[in-house]
């Protein structure tokens, strides 16, 4: 790196708002938490037995409504969306090239992942192994996929959300969380989960306006009494509507379709995170803080698509090892979490030595007609949409390949990683 980009990257940084990436940081790093804690595994006479390890426990429904924060990342996302947009219409830059780089950043590290689990359920299918319990392996590991789905329409649908939140934020807040409640009610009426699939885009809409009120400032405009009253009173509302309507206690139940709570989960989240922001602000003054999060930053969706496939690789390494694996939710099983999280961290870090050119975008060609970026857009939200609803299998992996790679060209998205010269700052 020359003085002058040197330079620049340090003016870039100074401007950011690092609470933000380090509220991103630790969003993907407590997913990792959670899914090892998910992942139980057992071997008996009867064969090797799957379980969520984590979901058994009595206590599990009431720590969801704490920690379960992708609320907080569609909010976090909302606010770099704005800022983001805002600062190249003040340029003149095209604006459908806003949905071209978030498609770039999401469908590029998305290839080799869809690539790998094509082939590795590809061999599987000619192996003499159990279909039921690959079945039950390739769910897991494609469960998280559906944020691919959800954050690529709420990213695409910010230049107009962000238009509308300017001429009109309270009514355009209050449509979506108005509809958000009015699908929910459906869903309950007609009593058939998927009914709520409206919801993917209302309910992630909304907490995403949230990240655009925000950037404007409001809720730091706010005297800390009265986020802590928000925050009550999100909370107030969320035991209410648990109580009295047909939602479960497990926030996480309440993801897929998302719901109202997850809605007003955002709400309080987003307040929380200004309450912090003091603290937060403090630490991200550390260099060594500064060091982590901008390392594990640069390379976040490598660490998010990858994590799972890598806690499955390594209960197979335990399985084939001559030793006894400890019983699922037993203390020493818990204690041997910590160890396994810090070799995942490790090993993800490596992996995303290679993996890290897909994360970076260069600039991107002369923009296609605009109905050949919303088809690119819907082909690479169409699969990880399926693999959601219907879970992980071969065909829903060659999709995805399918799906991402036609994506890419119909957007004019290079294929090949780009050099670290030519790159489009974050």
């Amino acid at each position: 790196m020359t003085t002058d980009e040197r330079a620049a990257a340090e003016a870039r940084l100074a401007k950011r708002d690092l609470t933000l990436d380090l509220a991103r940081v630790v969003c993907v790093l407590l997913v990792i938490v959670v899914h090892l804690l998910f992942a139980g595994v057992s071997v008996s006479e009867d064969g090797i037995a799957l379980e969520r390890t984590l979901e058994l426990q009595r206590w599990f429904p009431a720590a969801t409504w704490f920690g379960l924060i992708m609320p907080l990342f569609f909010v976090v996302g909302g606010f770099a969306s704005a800022a983001g947009f805002r600062s190249a219409r003040r340029r003149g830059d095209d604006p459908e090239d806003f949905a071209r780089v978030r498609l770039a950043r999401l469908a590029r590290p998305s290839l080799p992942l869809f690539v790998f689990f094509a082939v590795a359920l590809g061999i599987a299918a000619l192996l003499p192994v159990d279909p039921a319990f690959v079945d039950g392996v390739a769910v897991g590991v494609g469960s998280p996929l559906w944020f691919l789905a959800s954050y690529m329409l709420v990213q695409a649908l910010a230049p107009l959300m962000i238009e509308w939140h300017e001429r009109r934020p309270r009514t355009t807040l209050a449509v979506l969380i108005a509809a958000a409640c009015f699908t929910d009610l459906v869903r309950i009426l007609v009593g058939e989960p998927l009914a709520g699939l409206p919801n993917v885009a209302f309910v992630w809409l909304a907490v995403q306006q949230l990240g655009f009120w925000m950037h404007d400032g409001w809720f730091a405009a706010r005297r800390w009494w009265q986020l802590v009253l928000v925050v009550v009173v999100a909370y107030a509302i969320l035991a209410v509507v648990v109580r009295v309507g047909d939602y479960s206690t497990n926030m996480l139940s309440n993801q897929f379709p998302p719901t109202v709570p997850l809605l007003l989960l955002g709400i309080a989240q987003a307040c929380l995170l200004q309450l912090l922001h003091r603290p937060l602000t403090a630490l991200m003054r550390l260099r060594p803080a500064q060091g982590v999060v901008l390392l594990l930053g640069s390379r976040l969706m490598t660490v998010y698509l990858w994590h799972l496939p890598l806690i499955m690789v390594l209960i197979g390494v335990q399985l084939v090892l001559p030793f006894p694996l400890s019983s699922p939710g037993s203390g020493q099983w818990w204690l041997e979490r910590i160890p396994l999280f810090l070799v995942v961290l490790a090993l993800v870090c490596l992996l995303s030595i290679p993996l890290v050119r897909f994360e970076r975008v260069q600039p991107l060609a002369p923009a296609p007609p605009t109905w050949r970026t919303v088809l690119a857009i819907v082909l690479f939200i169409a699969p990880p949409f399926a693999i959601m609803t219907f879970g992980m299998d071969l065909a829903l992996a060659a999709a995805g390949v399918v799906g991402t790679v036609a994506a890419l060209l119909l957007a004019r998205i290079p294929l090949r990683p780009a050099p670290s010269s030519r790159l489009i700052p974050r």
